[in-house]
């Protein structure tokens, strides 16, 4: 998406962008689709510093478009979950995942990650992709994912966007889809704030990308229960 020195360059564009918080409609549908195959590289990346196990069960909370949730069905044998609180998103994962639905080896389910509908300690690993930005409360919500996975269970985070000083395509874009923006400093602190231990941040600089206004930089976060 091109950009002009102002920011954002049009409405259109605007209103295309704003479903990142919470696809619907039309452009919602785009902006997935544009998710699946825009966040495949990062996603890898994350995806790659983890030890995924046959016999782990996964969650993928804020699954958007399935991609991720279709990547985990093929790494292990266990049962890999999928949860968003956009109705649109989980039509999407369903619709790419209904194979795996079908074989009992996947879910997906619509649901706020302030209030994860599982027991405790049913996770071994819990992931997030592009969509901590997001949450309402942080810690509090980092303390929900923490409650539902099992002891030495890991919770991977991994975006594309960290906070850059002095940026006004970034606040503009922050200030439209009111998000917030973590260093790793702040991870680290809010993880061991909500309980978790051994946490882990690395970012480096992002890949040249026709989104500028949206890639600043890959971070991810792994930090254990």
């Amino acid at each position: 998406m091109s950009v002009n020195k102002k920011g954002l360059r049009s409405q259109k564009e605007k209103d295309l962008l704003i479903n990142a918080r919470k696809p619907i409609g039309e452009l919602g549908m785009q902006l997935l689709e544009r998710m699946n195959t825009n966040h495949k590289s990062v996603s890898l990346w994350g995806i790659s510093h983890l030890k995924i196990e046959k016999n782990d069960v996964i969650l993928d909370i804020g699954c958007g478009g399935g991609a991720n949730v279709e990547r985990f069905n093929k790494m292990t044998d266990n049962k890999v979950f999928g949860l968003d609180y956009s109705e649109l998103a989980v039509e999407k994962s369903t619709k790419l995942n209904q194979a795996a639905i079908d074989e009992g080896r996947c879910e997906i389910i619509q649901e706020s990650v302030s209030e994860l509908p599982f027991e405790d300690n049913v996770f071994d690993i819990v992931t997030g992709f592009e969509t901590v930005y997001f949450w309402p409360d942080f810690v509090n919500d980092a303390k929900e994912v923490r409650r539902v996975l099992k002891d030495d269970g890991i919770m991977l985070i991994c975006n594309e966007a960290v906070p850059k000083e002095n940026d006004e395509r970034q606040k503009e874009l922050i200030d439209l889809l009111q998000m917030e923006l973590y260093s790793e400093d702040q991870f680290e602190q809010y993880l061991r704030e909500a309980g978790f231990s051994d946490v882990i941040c690395f970012s480096k600089e992002g890949p040249d990308s026709l989104d500028k206004e949206l890639v600043t930089g890959w971070l991810y976060v792994i930090a254990r229960k």
